[in-house]
């Protein structure tokens, strides 16, 4: 591998009593589709929420480790954690379209920014709904609500809208568990053209969807990681017991 652009050492997590995750320790390459794979409450999401600080939004948290980002620990107490969550953007389980135009949505970020004027906007907002493939559905209909667009159309336009603040990093949880087939097969061909410009950290416990997309791999069970590697060693020559249980269907 080269240089990973993230580096996870030793992290343990904990909320309350709970040992949430274990002596973990990650590396993850750029520009490559990282799928942090494993059944559920086995620490998935919260090792994600980790990398970008939204664990700090829980009661009773107690992080040791470090998490390197470019060679910044941004565990640190005083790392500037909007500027950590803006190269790290976020894609939820559920969609969460702002309350306002598909445009306004995907504007949103850059003109916290500073971007306001309309014309600098519209090629970028342009731009990014291209790059979430959902520019040609609604070209003509960018100043209708963005609640109007479907389950799918939503979770893509919450992409651009990720997208449009330049990350360096898509976080995707479980991204396409509420979406129909279709829409799901949009989103993972999405992630594998993006790879060329972003990195993708992306949460599943669907086997077919890992193999599919996946170029490296992080398998977890109850908070520790027992595997991590390549997809195709990982599918085909897997070292540990536990994974190979797993591969075969032993738990879910």
């Amino acid at each position: 591998m080269n240089q990973p652009i993230i580096s996870i050492k030793n992290l343990n997590l904990y909320f309350g009593k709970q040992h949430v995750l274990k002596n973990v320790n990650i590396e993850i390459p750029q520009n490559k589709v990282t799928v942090i794979l494993g059944p559920s409450g086995c620490g998935k999401t919260s090792l994600l929420k980790t990398m970008n600080r939204l664990v700090d939004l829980h009661e009773n948290v107690k992080i040791s480790g470090q998490v390197f980002l470019d060679n910044e620990d941004i565990l640190k107490d005083n790392v500037d954690i909007t500027r950590i969550r803006k190269k790290m953007g976020l894609l939820s389980q559920k969609p969460s379209p702002l309350p306002m135009t598909i445009f306004n949505n995907v504007a949103y970020g850059m003109r916290i920014n500073g971007i306001k004027r309309k014309r600098k906007l519209r090629p970028l907002v342009q731009k990014h709904l291209i790059e979430a493939n959902l520019w040609d559905e609604v070209k003509d209909r960018m100043n209708d609500p963005a609640s109007r667009l479907s389950i799918g159309q939503q979770q893509r336009l919450c992409l651009a809208r990720g997208l449009a603040v330049n990350p360096e990093i898509i976080l995707a949880d479980e991204p396409t568990s509420a979406l129909d087939p279709l829409s799901s097969t949009i989103i993972e061909k999405q992630f594998v053209e993006l790879k060329r410009d972003y990195t993708i950290v992306l949460v599943t416990h669907v086997l077919r969807q890992a193999r599919r997309i996946a170029d490296y791999i992080v398998f977890m069970y109850l908070g520790e990681v027992i595997e991590q590697g390549p997809a195709n060693e990982f599918f085909e020559n897997p070292r540990e017991e536990k994974t190979k249980a797993y591969l075969k269907g032993a738990f879910n």
